[in-house]
């Protein structure tokens, strides 16, 4: 079961119906954007960007998009929507796989071992999935990766967060429920240590 495992199949149905939708939007609009012109041009990479911007893409997302296809128009003069689609699809893939390769190193120091990240918010907002998440891309970057059961209050929070462990293939550290969560952290760490991790994971409480 991938990610999106903790997800009904109703709520992924809707969810990739939605994301369908809004993909077909959004290259609709960008096809409409170069009917009749004949080149990829200055005007046609402005109603580009508004595009871009205006389906949350984000603004400093949307101009390092805008400058990889200008460089990518002035080297092979594409023409037409055709192409146009294509380099698009081509350079965002290239943007994520970079951003990709670089978040580890972008958020774990070198000198510090095991980096400890808690991860706090209120009841509801997806703490322990993220954890899940973030250990699996940890992981994929051959990390050595601890999680700390510090969701001691939450019923199955722990044996969520222990169903994560074993999906992704990490260690995780728990206690009987209702245990202190400070004591677990604490215990996480330790054996973190002990055993030369390079990243832990706390998830808490609500609360």
């Amino acid at each position: 079961m991938g990610l999106f495992g903790f997800f009904s199949k109703e709520k992924k149905e809707k969810l990739d119906k939605g994301l369908q939708k809004t993909g077909e939007s959004l290259l609709s609009k960008i096809t409409r954007t170069v009917v009749g012109k004949s080149t990829v041009d200055d005007d046609i990479l402005d109603n580009l960007e508004e595009i871009l911007i205006g389906a949350d893409v984000g603004v400093t997302t949307t101009l390092r998009i805008i400058e990889r296809i200008q460089k990518r128009v002035a080297k092979d003069k594409y023409l037409g929507a055709g192409e146009l689609n294509l380099i698009l699809k081509e350079e965002v893939a290239a943007l994520l796989e970079e951003n990709h390769s670089n978040v580890v190193s972008d958020v774990i120091p070198e000198n510090v071992k095991p980096y400890v990240i808690m991860v706090v918010g209120v009841n509801g907002v997806g703490k322990t999935t993220t954890i899940g998440k973030l250990a699996k891309q940890f992981k994929d970057a051959g990390k050595k990766v601890y999680l700390g059961a510090a969701d001691t209050f939450r019923a199955a929070a722990v044996e969520q967060l222990v169903i994560w462990a074993e999906r992704v293939g990490v260690t995780v550290i728990k206690q009987q429920s209702g245990a202190d969560p400070a004591s677990v952290a604490y215990d996480t760490i330790a054996s973190a240590i002990k055993n030369q991790a390079d990243v832990v994971l706390i998830d808490t409480a609500g609360r």
